[in-house]
């Protein structure tokens, strides 16, 4: 499980809020300016060459500079040191105000951060005195060359930034409606294995713009078992669309390299009331993982926070798209005017090449708090990850309030749990009722007195019983209500949709529905 604090408290203290961005900080080195090194011819057809010489080559443990020192640039310390303002990198060709993170506890390996101009790069030298920092800063004692952590762009004319690059291979985007939560990486290695997960890293960024003006982000990865080269086209016009190609190198053999790694927070929502631990209705930043499958179908998984990690795969040749999504986006069901969950951004990812037969993998992990990144959705091929291997993997990562779908079907709106059985009479034990409300396309369209409308639904064990379909009373939804009965604790997959006669009217609700422990409500 990742801790969040780790990955965003630099996003969370250094340009969310006009507040944050001019936060007190009573020293700077004197004059200090941004300088650059000398030029050196830059493409990414070169970038490329260079992952893969590097993946050709034993790899080289990273070790930090000062750990001592870096240790002690815990949370507060670290949101203390700002980039000076007036030495804002603009990258050349377009408008991209970037400045940098500095190192810390959580971000103690260094990055170049370089801008790329005609075919030319030049790095961006570290100094300290680009950032203000208190004159009791742990900071004031490293050498004057360590390096940048990160780096983040900012919105032109404001203190607010909408993109950041910041510790491993990951990467952030504040989405359509301005509001950091999930985050992406390039990779994601060995999730859920009997092993520590494995985490390359950017090592190096090339900062350009695309002819028609947009944002270009050229990165070098690094990792015990992994070298590449990932170029990231990003446009920002209202939804955040990254164009990104990526060329991976294998240094060693993989069990499961997952690409375009989605990360989020899912601790609990209206589905699973006897869940809930806090005072607010619902707490996630994604509340279903979304896939359009190479097939065709549509398929919508709602997220648990279980009781131990589950890793469901859902199997199937060149997916069409997949996303981690927020779809509640309803104040009320939050009441959350603080971090604002009802604004996180659903992120889809959409590959441009054929990715050959394979999986969306979903890690849900359990947690106790919204500080952890507790889920994790990511493609899986087939095909063994060896030692040598050169993959190919581009696709369009789009950061928008609404993912892309099929308008004509219905989709999952509500997912809720309840004791099964019939009010006024002896409730069965072991039985569980699941009502899912469905919305949107040809399932709105239908009139409450629509003929041969029916639930189809199906169980991976146990039995279901009392399935019932309907339109709702106040509004265009239709709800499918059922009891499961099912024995032991074993998860049980249950496959939801709403058809008239044959036609389909609406996605597929694929719910793991994880069957109550002894002694636990009913």
């Amino acid at each position: 499980m990742i801790d969040r604090r780790q990955l965003i408290l630099a996003f969370a203290a250094l340009g969310l809020g006009p507040a944050a961005a001019h936060a007190a900080a009573d020293a700077a080195e004197p004059g200090a300016t941004l300088s650059f090194k000398p030029a050196k011819p830059f493409s990414f057809d070169a970038l490329v060459e260079e992952a893969r010489a590097l993946a050709a080559k034993p790899y080289v443990p990273e070790v930090s500079v000062n750990p001592a020192v870096l240790d002690r640039i815990d949370f507060d310390a670290h949101w203390k040191i700002k980039y000076r303002p007036d030495q804002t990198l603009d990258v050349p060709g377009g408008q991209a105000p970037v400045r940098m993170f500095h190192l810390g506890r959580y971000f103690q390996l260094p990055v170049t951060i370089s801008v790329v101009e005609g075919g030319q790069s030049r790095e961006v030298v570290y100094d300290p005195g680009l950032f203000e920092m208190p004159s009791d800063s742990p900071a004031r004692e490293l050498p004057k060359d360590v390096g940048f952590a990160g780096f983040r762009v900012l919105e032109p004319g404001s203190e607010r930034d909408w993109i950041a690059f910041l510790g491993g291979a990951y990467f952030r985007t504040s989405g359509e409606s301005n509001q950091f939560g999930m985050s992406a990486r390039a990779v994601a290695i060995d999730v859920a294995l009997p092993r520590p997960e494995e985490f390359p890293r950017f090592t190096a960024f090339y900062l350009e713009h695309s002819a028609s003006g947009t944002l270009v982000v050229n990165a070098l990865m690094n990792g015990p078992r992994i070298a590449g080269a990932i170029r990231m086209d990003i446009a920002r016009n209202g939804p955040i669309v990254m164009d990104v190609t990526n060329r991976f190198f294998v240094r060693e053999d993989i069990e499961r390299l997952g690409i375009a790694a989605l990360t989020s927070m899912f601790w609990f929502s209206e589905t699973d009331k006897i869940r809930r631990f806090d005072w607010r209705p619902e707490v996630h930043d994604s509340d279903g993982l979304s896939i359009w499958s190479g097939s065709g179908e549509r398929i919508w998984r709602p997220l648990n926070n279980p009781d131990a990690v589950m890793t469901s795969t859902f199997s199937g040749a060149d997916p069409k798209g997949y996303g981690l999504l927020q779809r509640d986006r309803n104040f009320d069901h939050y009441q959350d005017d603080g971090v604002f969950y009802d604004r996180r951004a659903s992120v889809w990812v959409q590959p441009k090449n054929a990715w050959g037969p394979g999986g969306v993998q979903l890690v849900e992990i359990p947690t106790d708090d919204e500080i952890h990144d507790n889920i994790a959705a990511y493609w899986v091929s087939t095909n063994p990850t060896k030692k040598g291997d050169a993959l190919a993997y581009d696709y369009v990562m789009t950061w928008a309030n609404e993912a892309p779908r099929d308008v004509a079907l219905g989709r999952v709106v509500a997912t809720r749990l309840g004791r099964g059985g019939i009010p006024g009479q002896p409730r069965p034990k072991g039985t569980t009722k699941l009502a899912i409300d469905f919305d949107d396309g040809a399932i709105a369209a239908l009139s409450r007195e629509a003929k041969d409308v029916k639930a189809i639904a199906t169980a991976s064990r146990g039995e279901i019983s009392k399935l019932d379909c309907y339109s709702l009373k106040v509004g265009t939804a239709w709800r499918a209500t059922f009891d499961i009965t099912a024995e032991g604790t074993d998860p049980v997959e249950l496959r939801v949709y709403i058809a008239q006669g044959d036609k389909t009217l609406t996605e597929t609700c694929a719910y793991q529905f994880l069957p109550m422990k002894p002694g636990q409500a009913t």
